[in-house]
């Protein structure tokens, strides 16, 4: 297995994917729902990007960052950077200047 900060060989990330379960993963995500063990996550970033009515895929693509890292600040498993805060502080106070700029 790698090192937590060295990514995982295509084999490694295919034996990892051939062991999941995904029809027990996805029963017991139903479980959890049904049982109120959910948690809505309500984060600025989250709140930047609906305020320009971009998808996830478009406000990754302006910001400069793939989908996933983008998924990881809203959730709250990963911060940004401090010119990419500063964008989304923007994004969040003007939405329509950082929509300007990116048409350009």
């Amino acid at each position: 297995m790698p090192s937590k900060n060295s990514p995982m060989t295509k084999a490694q990330l295919a034996a990892a994917e051939a062991k999941r379960d995904l029809a027990a993963e996805l029963l017991e995500s139903v479980r959890q729902m049904k049982a109120g063990q959910t948690r809505v996550v309500n984060s600025a970033v989250a709140e930047a990007r609906r305020k320009t009515g971009l998808s996830q895929s478009q406000f990754a693509a302006l910001m400069g960052v793939s989908v996933r890292t983008l998924q990881g600040w809203e959730q709250g498993r990963k911060q940004p950077s401090g010119a990419a805060r500063t964008l989304l502080a923007i994004a969040s106070t003007n939405p329509k200047a950082v929509l300007a700029v990116a048409s350009k």
